[in-house]
């Protein structure tokens, strides 16, 4: 952060203004011996030479601007455009955050209605509330929204190749209610939803990369009068049908993707969206438009009524923030984008990944096993995956994710990504680097 230089006048107006008298009187309550004590950091350096040694320590860290990065798993490697940063950088939005006398920020509010309405129209939801964390906690609020609309249903049915620590997210959340989470394998009509279920959830696509055949999926789900929620890859929603189309109830997704860099794991972005009859089981905050007394366009904060800050025990749910700032990043990416530029871009995604996919089957030993895929698929290895990984680092290609940090079972198995930002050079690369690692 920028430097901010206080002189020994502004401390004693500080001080003054506390009516404290010194540095020491204002840390009086913390015991002697360890207010000052010594730190053992050197001499003192320049400005100059501080930021030549961070930068140094920095180089250490690979990152998915200096390496050939093939790694996904829930953060993903998009490009972010100069002008999202720019815009989000602003005075009017850096300090964006949840309104708490809303209608005097007719600015943020827009900015959320704007989200809102676009998200809405990707995931094909008739509603979207104005976000949540991340990806796991929007897909656990999706979950319980299901579980509070069900009138004693008490079974949560999750595909087993959900992203594993969303699974724990969603245990998590249901540790204190009496709800039977159970798991099924393949297509999501074929989970085995009967009266007892609240919801079928499933992934589009899964943690394996496997796309979903998601209409058999709700058709299944509510001929048992279960709710069908989807955890989808917004981008790809550019390109194919979206869940919404496909008959999902309630829609979750992560955000990240959308105009936001990694950043080492957050903060990231919950969507979350419903069809309208749901809306009132919705938890975070929603923004309408309207208009004032002479008629002119203004927006409000509605059916915040739902959130423990009003109704507190009643509340739907403990959500009472939302990622302001990660939300008007994906509010400005979408904007700049447009229908053709994110389906380009989803067009990019699934057009490389499929030639990288197509190379690496043509490897002795290694073979993919996904078969309908978008951007992410599993490959089976000959070596232990963590080896490949381990050996093709030392060379800064970021091969993928060993399964195995999930599942020791799975120690021959990579999950690869491969997005638009990735180039037919590096894909060559990682064959060429794949085929020696094996040897």
């Amino acid at each position: 952060m920028p430097f901010i230089a206080n002189s020994d006048a502004d401390r004693r107006a500080m001080l003054e203004r506390i009516g404290v008298g010194s540095i020491e009187e204002l840390f009086a309550d913390i015991p002697a011996k360890r207010r000052f004590p010594s730190l053992n950091i050197g001499e003192p350096l320049s400005e100059l030479e501080v930021m030549r040694e961070i930068e140094s320590m920095a180089a250490k860290n690979v990152t998915a601007s200096t390496c050939a990065w093939f790694l996904g798993a829930g953060a993903y490697n998009h490009f972010v455009p100069a002008v999202v940063g720019a815009i989000a950088s602003r005075g009017e939005f850096l300090t964006a955050y949840t309104p708490y006398q809303p209608e005097v920020s007719q600015g943020t509010l827009q900015a959320i209605f704007e989200y809102q309405s676009m998200a809405a129209a990707l995931l094909g939801m008739e509603v979207v509330n104005a976000s949540h964390y991340d990806g796991a906690t929007a897909l656990a609020e999706a979950v319980l929204m299901a579980y509070n609309n069900s009138s004693g249903r008490h079974r949560v049915l999750l595909p087993a190749a959900l992203h594993p620590e969303y699974k724990e997210v969603i245990a998590t959340y249901f540790a204190a209610f009496e709800v039977d989470i159970a798991e099924y394998s393949g297509e999501p009509q074929a989970a085995g939803a009967d009266a007892s279920t609240c919801c079928v959830v499933a992934s589009y696509p899964d943690f394996d990369g496997e796309i979903r055949d998601l209409k058999a999926g709700a058709d299944a789900a509510h001929a048992a009068g279960a709710l069908f929620v989807v955890h989808a890859d917004p981008i790809m929603c550019a390109l194919l049908k979206s869940p919404g189309e496909l008959g999902a109830d309630i829609v979750a997704a992560e955000g990240q993707s959308l105009g936001n860099a990694m950043n080492f794991g957050g903060p990231f972005l919950g969507m979350l969206g419903a069809t309208s009859k749901l809306v009132r089981k919705m938890p975070g905050r929603i923004v309408g438009q309207a208009k004032d007394a002479q008629g002119r366009r203004g927006f409000v904060l509605t059916l915040s009524a739902r959130e423990q800050h009003i109704r507190r025990e009643k509340a739907v749910s403990n959500i009472c923030s939302n990622q302001g700032l990660v939300m008007l990043q994906t509010c400005v990416y979408l904007a700049l984008m447009g229908k053709t530029g994110l389906k380009t871009v989803a067009e990019l995604c699934w057009n490389k990944s499929h030639y990288a996919a197509s190379r690496i089957a043509t490897v002795p030993g290694f073979a993919v096993r996904t078969k309908s895929f978008f951007k992410e698929f599993t490959v089976a290895t000959p070596i232990p995956a963590a080896e490949i990984c381990a050996k093709l680092t030392k060379r800064c290609i970021v091969p993928g994710l060993p399964m195995s940090r999930y599942d020791p079972k799975r120690s021959h198995e990579l999950l690869v990504c491969v997005t638009e930002t990735c180039t037919k050079g590096q894909i060559d690369l990682l064959v060429e680097s794949l085929k020696e690692a094996a040897k």
